[in-house]
């Protein structure tokens, strides 16, 4: 999908900023308009947040209107739901958050899970950054309770895991 929207934008690199900050904030659009769900986002604000001026952010909405392929995915896009990677230690909440070799590698998660799972940890929240949008994709998992120290070499020796962070 980021290929697609990179080479539509290719000459124009401001719009594909307007274009990344939509994708990245799981923002849609319709009619002209930004949306997040259903609260309507001016368009300066997100000129701001990409950088660039107003204009270009109406321009880049027209042009999306324009391709049936971009409208359809910028019309259904929507955002991933809440992160509690943040609040998990006001939770008590345990976080570990595994930077990839490559993202792409089958069984990542399902052997981390596997891992937590054993360890009697119940899993909260799950969340993988897309690898075609993040240059370094982390998988963050949120569990019930503080992660044991002694589970990271176990993690570890998963085939694709780079590093490890325990929060």
């Amino acid at each position: 999908m980021w290929n697609m929207i990179k080479k539509h934008f290719n000459n124009h690199p401001e719009r594909l900023k307007v274009a990344r900050t939509l994708i990245e904030n799981g923002l849609n659009t319709k009619n002209n308009k930004i949306y997040l769900n259903k609260i309507e986002i001016p368009p300066i604000r997100i000129a701001r947040a990409a950088g660039v001026d107003r204009r270009t952010v109406n321009e880049t909405l027209n042009n999306i209107n324009k391709n049936q392929k971009l409208k359809l995915i910028f019309e259904e896009i929507r955002p991933a739901g809440h992160s509690l990677k943040e609040i998990a230690r006001h939770l008590n909440l345990g976080v570990i958050e595994l930077t990839v070799t490559n993202a792409k590698n089958p069984g990542i998660i399902a052997n981390t899970t596997t891992i937590l799972n054993n360890a009697n940890l119940s899993i909260r929240q799950a969340i993988v950054d897309d690898p075609e949008l993040a240059p370094e994709p982390k998988l963050t998992i949120i569990v019930e309770r503080k992660i044991p120290g002694e589970l990271v070499p176990e993690i570890l020796k998963i085939s694709g895991v780079a590093k490890i962070s325990i929060y």
